[in-house]
């Protein structure tokens, strides 16, 4: 997709139609977990309170900024991948997603009456589910030192978030995974694209 817009359109342009593919193919559900966990987990809020106010289907101030502001970061990654950049965009929402796996894996389901993602949790994760995250690994030893850069950046982004969680709430939600997703992705492209001005 990245390839065929740039015949078409400026990087400024490509850089947003990219951003609303990554949307439009989870149809959103991940930017709605990040509104809901920024409302919830931003504020100086009670675990309770804190999972109650994820489960809200209306959005804060919170989530609102949340949201923009991780869409303009994404943004700005996209826009100034220059090497290997059609790889890049199909290898960071891999590694976004994989991060879940993590989550599902580490930190126990906040919601025992049921809620979004409780799917994930009904069995335990498997170690052999991770095997799908060397397909991503494996392609990043093309990229070079910025392949070990991005794989340092997925560790470091998916320790931190899990360690937030925890100490925050103890706990994961559907929200939340979608929450790791979003994160990960755009401080993965912002962080790729570092050195590329």
């Amino acid at each position: 997709f990245d390839y065929v817009a740039l015949k078409l359109w400026p990087e400024p342009v490509v850089a947003v139609l990219d951003v609303v593919f990554l949307v439009v193919i989870t149809a959103a559900l991940h930017l709605d977990g990040l509104g809901d966990t920024a409302d919830g987990l931003l504020g100086h809020h009670s675990r309770e309170k804190a999972l109650t106010i994820m489960k809200d289907s209306r959005i804060g101030v919170m989530g609102l900024v949340a949201i923009v502001c991780g869409l303009a970061v994404k943004w700005g990654g996209i826009l100034h991948l220059e090497a290997n950049r059609a790889l890049l965009i199909a290898l960071i929402p891999a590694y976004a997603r994989s991060g879940m796996m993590f989550g599902i894996r580490f930190l126990a389901y906040g919601r025992p009456d049921g809620g979004t993602g409780q799917d994930c949790f009904e069995e335990p994760l498997k170690p052999y589910a991770f095997c799908g995250l060397l397909i991503p690994v494996a392609f990043s030893c093309f990229l070079g030192w910025r392949g070990i850069w991005l794989n340092i950046c997925f560790i470091l982004i998916t320790s931190t978030l899990l360690f937030y969680y925890n100490k925050r709430v103890g706990c994961i939600t559907g929200d939340m995974l979608g929450t790791m997703t979003e994160v990960t992705e755009s401080m993965l492209f912002l962080l790729v694209s570092m050195g590329s001005h």
